[in-house]
């Protein structure tokens, strides 16, 4: 990263990764508005070798991402992850979070993202692999899990709505279920799914345990998912208000398609 003055691009990166693909996205922060985003599937590549090779490929097919920049930030995806509410919260105990909904080890490393403006934390389990790739390429960066971004960014948007609202957020092979009403929390969780039949089992699953009148309630996609996809379409049989997140107000040059399936890294 820059750091004198008179070498200040006005320009920030941002790199989302995952164990299936990297993104990034380069921000004018004079503007504040993003200007190129790439996504580069890992399919693409030999998944044979390690993570840091796969990573030494991209960064020498995409010069962009070796250019210097006022800002870095990286962002880790996965479903390692929980929210524990401030009050509830000991950092020295920060391990012990994790260990009711997934499988922890004494050498994994756990971090978390402070949710001030909403009384919680986010504790997770970052790459520390990628981590220590990108400290090889940028010496120094900040990190946030995708998580932190996409509820902070959704409870904004439920400010004086008092109707309680079903989001999913779908990724390649695992997807998020988020409620919200009027700033609120109401749930949070992370789903594995390979077939539409999984996929609609844990939302109608969810609508079950919070009450929630699939004849009424308010679901809203965004992610990777269309219209015509096998996922949105067997759960407009069970779920009557279903709609694809409305992104025509955010100012970009992407499309909306990209709006929605990059929406984490478009509001980093």
């Amino acid at each position: 990263m820059t750091t004198s003055i008179t070498d200040k691009t006005y320009k920030k990166l941002t790199i989302q990764i995952s164990l299936n693909a990297l993104s990034f996205c380069i921000f004018d922060t004079l503007n504040n508005n993003p200007i190129v985003l790439k996504k580069l599937p890992f399919s693409n590549l030999n998944r044979s070798v390690k993570m840091e090779d796969l990573l030494e490929s991209v960064f020498s097919l995409n010069t962009e991402l070796k250019n210097n920049y006022d800002e870095i930030l990286v962002i880790h995806s996965n479903n390692l992850s929980t929210f524990v509410p401030t009050a509830l919260f000991d950092e020295e105990f920060i391990g012990s979070y994790l260990q009711f909904n997934t499988k922890v080890f004494e050498t994994d490393f756990f971090t978390f993202d402070a949710l001030d403006k909403y009384e919680m934390n986010l504790v997770y389990i970052p790459y520390v692999n990628m981590n220590n790739f990108f400290i090889d390429q940028y010496g120094s960066f900040d990190y946030k899990h995708a998580t932190t971004i996409l509820v902070s960014k959704l409870l904004d948007l439920s400010k004086n709505k008092e109707e309680r609202k079903m989001f999913v957020h779908v990724n390649e092979n695992h997807f998020e279920i988020i409620v919200v009403q009027n700033q609120k929390l109401h749930l949070f969780n992370s789903f594995e799914y390979k077939t539409p039949e999984d996929f609609i089992y844990y939302i109608l699953f969810i609508a079950e345990q919070l009450q929630l009148n699939p004849e009424n309630f308010i679901l809203q996609f965004l992610g990777s998912i269309s219209e015509n996809d096998a996922f949105y379409q067997i759960t407009y049989k069970y779920i009557r208000n279903i709609s694809l997140l409305d992104v025509s107000d955010f100012k970009n040059p992407f499309t909306e398609n990209e709006n929605r399936e990059h929406f984490i890294l478009l509001h980093s």
